[in-house]
């Protein structure tokens, strides 16, 4: 299982909290490329929801990850 932004950003919009086969739902209607249902499908299954896409890939960066100073525009 790999992820990369591009695959991650497919997840941005997920329902979430959601479970695995939510999440694997979510990916094939809306058209998610293989890798994300691949991935998703490799994801272990405790039946507890993922609360977020960090949850799922811990170094998927958040906003704060990017220098971008949205005051100065």
């Amino acid at each position: 299982m790999y992820w990369t932004l591009e695959l991650a950003s497919y997840l941005e919009d997920a329902p979430w909290p959601a479970t695995k086969d939510e999440l694997i739902d979510f990916g094939i209607r809306s058209g998610a490329p293989l890798e994300v249902v691949e991935n998703l499908q490799e994801l272990e299954d405790d039946g507890q929801p993922y609360e977020n896409i960090e949850e799922i890939w811990p170094d998927y960066p958040s906003k704060e990850d990017f220098f971008f100073n949205e005051d100065e525009y």
